[in-house]
């Protein structure tokens, strides 16, 4: 019997995770029914500060369904999924998060889709932002459009990391070792036959969001240099173009020099000139400082988390 694994990512989730449990046993039995899978779950402790693991632990003695895997400390959500994906065992992977923003009972569509429509991935995306504050909407799809244009990873707007994934996808995912590590943009990367479903946002069932706008801003740019080198370009098309200036400029004081005798006036805009000049240069540095520091990340070769207890054991552990 094939057997579908369920990743759940979780960072202080400790008032979600009974509500996703009990929402998810309603889908689990629609599951088996339809299409005669075994179930497991691998929820993820991310280093939570709360009660989600000892939640966690307990259903797991209730459940022989539930695994967990808990990290030392909080490595990012990043980390979770790839822990996940790689701990899980299943024929097919979907990963989705604890707080019921990703509906559970897409989950027979999704299936569906990969079993007898025979796609590679089943995607989700949201088809509005209600809830969220104004900027960090406007902010959001420009990012989206951005990373579209300059990057050969497409991302839909609205994309979210609820996915329903083949062992082959899955395969491939992992495969991707890089450290610094953007799921929407690699799962892109990978290419294969994908469908993407759309759903009304929903809000979280229990606690408060952890990605502030500073931390979404952050991990934006963490997907551009990832999945784009044009910055890089950018930042020498600038210093071009502000050396054919600054010759313009030497010629045009040049021959008022010539002209008008008076170089003294005119020193504000010098000032303008030099302090412009002097942004872009800081500008241009810090492009060139972002691509350092990860190549800075990639060659220490530190692992992309530390697991400091789990209940379970791997596949690739067994070989």
């Amino acid at each position: 019997m094939k057997k579908l694994s369920i990743v759940v990512p979780c960072y202080n989730e400790q008032k979600a995770i009974p509500l996703f449990i009990e929402e998810m046993q309603d889908v689990e039995m629609k599951i088996k029914d339809k299409f005669s899978l075994e179930i497991e779950y691998i929820f993820v402790d991310d280093g939570s500060d709360d009660g989600t693991f000892k939640t966690i632990k307990r259903y797991s003695k209730e459940n022989e369904e539930i695994n967990y895997i808990s990290f030392s400390r909080n490595f990012g959500k990043e980390s979770a999924i790839f822990a996940g994906l790689e701990h899980s065992r299943g024929d097919y992977v979907v990963v989705i998060d604890a707080d019921l923003q990703d509906p559970p009972i897409l989950l027979l569509d999704m299936l569906n889709y990969v079993i007898n429509e025979r796609y590679d991935s089943v995607a989700t995306r949201r088809v509005n932002r209600k809830g969220e504050p104004a900027i960090r909407s406007v902010f959001a799809r420009k990012f989206y459009k951005i990373i579209n244009k300059i990057s050969n990873a497409q991302i839909v707007d609205g994309a979210r990391d609820y996915r329903l994934m083949t062992r082959q996808f899955v395969k491939s995912v992992l495969d991707v070792k890089e450290y610094n590590r953007f799921s929407k943009g690699i799962f892109g990367w990978v290419g294969y036959k994908t469908k993407c479903i759309e759903y009304e946002n929903v809000k979280r069932v229990a606690g408060e969001t952890k990605w502030s706008f500073w931390k979404l801003f952050l991990y934006s740019i963490e997907g551009i240099t990832a999945f784009s080198t044009i910055p890089l370009q950018m930042a020498s098309v600038i210093g071009v173009l502000l050396f054919v200036f600054s010759i313009f400029m030497i010629g045009f004081i040049i021959v008022r020099t010539v002209i008008f005798d008076d170089p003294v006036e005119g020193w504000p805009s010098l000032v303008c000139i030099i302090t412009f000049i002097g942004g872009m240069q800081l500008l241009t540095t810090g492009i060139l400082g972002q691509y350092l520091a990860k190549t800075y990340l990639e060659v220490k070769k530190r692992p992309l988390y530390i697991i400091r207890d789990k209940n379970f054991d791997n596949e690739k552990e067994k070989r």
